[in-house]
């Protein structure tokens, strides 16, 4: 019987291909890859996009190396574009977090969509589960792909790896936009979470394994509460909930790790884009970050929008994302 949430997904692809992107898989270490779609220049560059051999040889005609060495070394000539990485949340991989996204922003930018560890293709054999150890492989693979400098965009779990990334790569990380995050998840924000939205654990509601859970999940994550047939959320369940062993310890990581969490460092410019009627991280606690952050932070809200503000306002959310990053280049441009 046909999946009608995975039958979409060579749309997608086709989608974002269509963009200029192509999927890339990084090796960090033995054991450890990441899943990231890249400029498709990027592919060219680094040669990490598997292709068919059409040598029979293995020769190359000389006037065309000629060629293909002039034209690489007049797109070093042109002026690069900024590069902006999005990083998804806990419920679906990075293209279908961001696929309202990427379309508004290839024109200018360089879009990176990474999945972390667990999601999608990325997959690592090392133990640790933390926040830290997601933004350290991050930045390597984007170290691997010549980004030199970046704009995080972080969304949930996604903001807390752009977060702790911005944090112990201030030479890679310029700015930060992120939407219904912290910076680390304390015991305390957590249980007082749970505890409002009524659910027993992390697992319970970011992990639901009937209809009924996920049901529950997007009512909390959304203003507007829309109705699907249930064999759409059976689909989902089948498709986007995988993994589910090692997500949980990274769900457990996120807390663990945190215990005696601090207010971070931060010297970038950052944007806290936010649902003014987010559930799971309200507004109030967005305000109490801008405090803590200083005067580099600003935060802007979004009406009738709830957690997924990028899905149910992509148009506001968008807005105000090209807005920063038009300002972030500018300065760029002046320094």
């Amino acid at each position: 019987m046909v999946n009608w949430v995975e039958a979409q997904e060579p749309i997608l692809h086709w989608l974002v291909r269509g963009a200029g992107l192509r999927q890339q898989t990084i090796e960090i270490e033995p054991g450890t890859v990441i899943s990231m779609w890249v400029p498709k220049e990027k592919v060219m560059a680094t040669n990490k996009e598997v292709v068919p051999d059409l040598s029979s040889d293995g020769s190359c005609d000389e006037e065309e190396d000629k060629r293909k060495k002039k034209k690489k070394k007049q797109r070093g000539k042109e002026k690069e574009k900024p590069a902006v990485v999005l990083v998804h949340g806990f419920a679906a991989e990075g293209i279908v977090t961001w696929q309202f996204q990427f379309g508004v922003l290839v024109s200018q930018y360089e879009v990176y969509i990474p999945d972390l560890f667990f999601f999608g293709g990325s997959t690592t054999a090392a133990a640790d589960r933390s926040p830290a150890f997601q933004a350290e492989c991050l930045a390597a693979a984007l170290d691997k792909l010549s980004v030199r400098r970046c704009t995080a965009v972080g969304f949930s779990y996604g903001g807390m790896v752009a977060f702790k990334m911005a944090e112990l790569r201030p030479d890679l990380v310029r700015s930060l936009v992120v939407s219904g995050s912290v910076f680390a998840m304390t015991d305390s924000i957590s249980r007082a979470t749970l505890d409002q939205l009524g659910f027993a654990s992390s697992s319970e509601l970011l992990m639901p394994e009937s209809i009924k859970g996920l049901k529950a999940l997007l009512s909390v994550s959304m203003y507007k509460k829309l109705w699907f047939p249930d064999f759409l959320y059976k689909d989902y369940l089948e498709v986007m909930f995988s993994n589910r062993k090692e997500r949980a310890e990274l769900l457990e990581g996120l807390v663990n790790s945190n215990k005696d969490a601090k207010v971070p460092p931060l010297d970038q410019r950052i944007l806290l884009l936010w649902g003014e009627n987010d559930n799971i991280f309200n507004l109030e606690l967005a305000k109490d970050m801008k405090e803590q952050l200083g005067e580099k932070t600003t935060l802007q809200s979004i009406k009738k929008a709830g957690h997924l503000l990028h899905v149910e306002r992509p148009c506001a959310y968008n807005r105000h994302l090209k807005k920063f990053l038009a300002l972030i280049k500018d300065e760029g441009t002046e320094e």
